[in-house]
């Protein structure tokens, strides 16, 4: 439910939460100064990772490079992140590290980088895990104590947006015989309001939001949803099943028995969630079920390529001739290892002259070629501030890290059999579409020549 069919406003979610994280921060005995401090709701992105031990926030590749960190909103230097981070192997699964995948998460970094940057200038030595831990317990309680959950109920269209698409779409998915569940962590009430207020009144044939689905599982607690066996328990009659059935709201349950329920093989099965772990990494793990990721940004993704088209066809043509230039500096350098070889063997005035000369012509186009390399390098990475820049000011792309695929990015790749920006662009498709991938290439089949 939560970012999947409510899509909420994240720049207002993310100040809703950061002032009651803040708050509850200055009641565990920080400095009152955290209340009126300035933190940027547009720093974090999904894909991050916190390094507890040094307060630094970290973007890395597929391959556990970082490309980009800060610490505060300071973004450190190459050298300062080799030091950190590569000079030994990085193991983001260890306590050390923390990773941010939900948009749920962003506004502990927020919290997070402005606290750093502003305790540490203020004199304050910090215990950046400590730090963390706190953070993330004072959001986890707003959450649980109604900080946030009662604002955004009492004001729904400030915090989430009403996709007029969402009933057609459900009603076209059951009209052609799919059958269609609801499984969330949110609780049954707010989950009965924020479901009102997304469906209700949408379609005349459906009086209640309840109609739209067949079975209905709240207070879910997944991940464990996917790999425990908790019972299903009747909100009204509080009665614990096995097998839930359809009109009726549901606390708890397991993916077992909603799975026999449904009656449908494990690869019939198509669920849509936002969380990459859990959502989509353990539906797919622990189940046949085929899965789809929504991510809201998908569509500033694929607007900054859309309206930068030109800069990244620069790019990557700067990446071909700066190709060729390399092979052509190898091929000189070689040739004049090959003459200078030969120096030492020539004893005849005449034929060292010839090769003193060829030496010498190497050497100006090995300077030239350099040369040129080096303008071609300083263009490439202008563009690519450029284009980093248009996705994001602190991170760029949320998809990738430099040239590399990101983390979050390889995530993606790995567990989401489909993702988009909302669940309502399956619309676009016939609820019999089945979707398959274009023919997957190796680095060997993209052109490059036999034995490359």
């Amino acid at each position: 439910m939560d970012y999947t069919l409510a899509i909420y406003r994240q720049a207002e979610m993310d100040r809703l939460s950061i002032d009651a994280t803040l708050r509850k921060l200055v009641d565990r005995g920080y400095p009152e100064q955290l209340l009126s401090m300035k933190y940027r709701t547009d720093f974090p992105i999904r894909g991050l990772l916190i390094d507890r031990k040094l307060g630094n926030v970290l973007k890395m590749d597929r391959y556990r490079y970082v490309k980009t960190a800060y610490h505060g909103f300071r973004r450190l230097s190459r050298e300062e992140r080799r030091r950190a981070y590569h000079t030994r192997r990085l193991r983001p699964g260890t306590g050390r590290y923390h990773w941010v995948d939900t948009l749920y998460g962003l506004s502990e970094v927020a919290v997070y980088a402005a606290a750093v940057e502003h305790l540490e200038a203020s004199g304050v030595t910090l215990d950046y895990g400590q730090l963390f831990a706190d953070i993330r317990e004072c959001a986890d309680h707003s959450h649980q104590d109604g900080s946030i959950l009662d604002p955004v109920l009492q004001d729904l269209p400030r915090y989430v947006d009403r996709d007029p698409d969402l009933g057609v779409m459900l009603h076209k998915f059951r009209s052609s015989g799919k059958r269609l569940f609801l499984l969330t962590n949110s609780g049954p009430e707010y989950s009965d309001a924020m479901m009102s207020y997304l469906l209700d009144d949408a379609l005349e044939e459906y009086p209640s939001w309840r109609n739209y689905f067949d079975y209905i599982c709240t207070a879910a607690k997944k991940p464990s949803f996917f790999v425990e066996k908790a019972p299903f328990i009747d909100v009204e009659s509080e009665e614990q099943t096995s097998q839930p059935v359809r009109g009726r709201v549901y606390t708890g349950g397991n993916i077992a028995d909603l799975g026999r329920t449904l009656g449908f093989p494990g690869d019939e099965v198509l669920y849509v969630g936002d969380h990459i772990y859990g959502d989509v990494l353990r539906a797919k793990k622990e189940s046949a079920w085929r899965t789809a990721m929504i991510i809201q940004e998908m569509d500033d993704e694929l607007r900054v390529l859309r309206e930068y088209a030109q800069g990244f066809e620069r790019a990557d043509s700067l990446e071909q001739m700066r190709d060729a230039v390399q092979d052509e500096l190898r091929e000189h350098q070689a040739r004049l290892k090959k003459v200078e070889r030969k120096l030492s063997d020539y004893e005849s005035r005449a034929e060292k002259a010839a090769l003193d000369a060829k030496r010498v012509r190497h050497r100006r186009t090995i300077d030239r070629l350099r040369a040129q390399l080096k303008d071609l390098d300083a263009e490439y990475e202008a563009i690519q501030d450029e284009l980093d820049e248009a996705f994001h000011p602190f991170w760029g792309s949320v998809f990738k890290s430099g040239n590399e695929v990101s983390s979050f990015g390889s995530q993606i790749e790995q567990y989401a059999g489909l993702y988009t920006a909302r669940a309502t662009n399956l619309m676009q498709y016939s609820p019999m579409h089945y979707f398959q991938s274009p023919r997957d290439r190796m680095p060997h089949e993209n052109g490059s020549s036999p034995g490359a």
